[in-house]
This record gives structure tokens, sequence and C-alpha cells, in this order.
């Protein structure tokens, strides 16, 4: 069972403080969010973003290896 608060979060259940996050040259496997339309977001549009939990990275299209973590996404997507 986990606590409602953790059950909205990705991934479930995981307190914020326990997620994975990635590094410079990690492979992102897993649940993830592509950024659509990254200009509204002031990022650059011919780049590809990822949102995973409750951080936004930057991205390989085809390998999808980081290249760089952009920051938090409440930061980032607002």
């Amino acid at each position: 069972d986990c606590p409602p608060g953790l059950a909205k979060k990705n991934p479930p259940c995981v307190p914020p403080g326990l997620a994975r996050k990635y590094g410079r040259g990690d492979i992102i496997y897993g649940d993830y969010w592509i950024v659509r339309h990254p200009g509204r977001y002031g990022l650059d549009a011919n780049e590809t973003y990822y949102r995973v939990g409750d951080y936004v990275y930057r991205v390989d299209r085809d390998t999808r290896e980081v290249l760089d973590l952009i920051g938090a996404a409440v930061r980032v997507l607002n």
C-alpha cells in the first residue's frame, strides 16, 4: 500500500529523494515523458528533452543518452 501523496508520484510510491536521478552519459530507460514544444519553455527547439519524475534532461534523440540535467521540472516547465 502506498500513501495517497506518493501514489501520484513518478515513480509511484517512491519518496522524491529516493527517485532515480540520471547523470551525464546515463541512458534513460523506463518511464519518461518527451517534452513537446520545448521552445515554449525557453529550451532549444532543436534538442530533445525528457521529463523523468521531477527532472528535465536534454538527451540524444537516438540513444536516450543524457547530455545535460536541465533542472527541476517545476521550474523548467512553468
